[in-house]
């Protein structure tokens, strides 16, 4: 738990968590403001969140399920990036 915790925290996994999070905003407040019921801006933060969120996307539609997704798909990436950012800055020593 103390090294999701430390993947998490670090600086690149955050700015990755708030580039997801603006994205869901913005792609939500366009479609409802589209009243043609043809706005793709939902695709943006499922792309910025892939692989992880397209495969959340096979389950039964709708916008709570395209939230949950993005909302894995960058907790998932976060991990990935907090973790190779703390691996790098170690130094790849696993001592430490």
């Amino acid at each position: 738990m103390t090294a999701l915790r430390k993947a998490l925290t670090s600086p690149a996994a955050l700015i990755y968590l708030a580039l997801c999070a603006a994205l869901l905003v913005w792609a939500i407040v366009v479609t409802v403001g589209d009243s043609s019921d043809e706005s793709m801006a939902g695709v943006i933060p499922l792309l910025a969140t892939a692989p992880c969120s397209l495969v959340l996307l096979a389950l039964p539609d709708g916008w709570v399920m395209v939230v949950l997704a993005v909302a894995f798909g960058a907790v998932v990436n976060a991990t990935v990036i907090g973790w190779c950012a703390r691996m790098l800055r170690r130094g790849g020593d696993r001592a430490r």
